[in-house]
């Protein structure tokens, strides 16, 4: 069911999707994915780790790398701590919802540290940077999941459907404050 347009745009409101909008895209991923509850085919006889179980492993070590990524940018930019904390801990949720656990601090590069590191040139230059390199990495871990919603059963699928949601909104905070 398309959504229809917005009857009116004023000057100063955001152009981005709509709460409403993304909560019934949310729901609606959930519901789709919701009508299967099939058993988990996929594991071989070799023994080796199923399709299901490499996703959720994926799914955690993806979510505690971007719960270091805020870390990151809360450290490098200490103003943003009230607003990228309440999504961090949420990240934080995500990776042990998989069974990926609490992120060890990464040490905060010193000077002459982060001048040798070849990471050190794509750090984030101020706040509006590091904000959209949060959105991306967002973006990006929500079409993963979207993507692998195909390949899981069930209950893994829902799962990955929620924090695909999640990631989405968390976009939409991130880039929606930064304008």
């Amino acid at each position: 069911m398309p959504f229809p347009p917005p009857s009116r745009t004023l000057p100063g409101t955001p152009s981005g999707p709509r709460r409403r909008t993304l909560l019934a895209s949310a729901a609606g991923a959930a519901l789709l994915v919701g009508c299967t509850a099939e058993p988990d085919t996929t594991a071989t006889s070799a023994g080796s780790p199923s399709v299901a179980e490499r996703t959720r492993a994926r799914a955690a070590r993806d979510s505690t790398e971007l719960a270091r990524q805020y870390d990151a940018a809360i450290s490098a930019f200490p103003v943003l701590a009230d607003r990228l904390s309440e999504l961090r801990a949420e990240v934080v949720r995500h990776a042990k919802s998989f069974g990926g656990g609490e992120p060890t601090p990464t040490p905060t590069p010193t000077p002459t540290s982060a001048s040798a590191s070849p990471s050190a040139s794509a750090a984030p230059a101020n706040e509006r940077e590091a904000l959209a390199g949060l959105a991306a990495a967002e973006r990006t871990l929500v079409d993963l999941r979207t993507k692998a919603l195909l390949e899981v059963p069930g209950e893994l699928a829902r799962l990955l459907a929620s924090v695909a949601a999640a990631g989405a909104a968390h976009v939409y905070l991130l880039t929606e404050g930064a304008k």
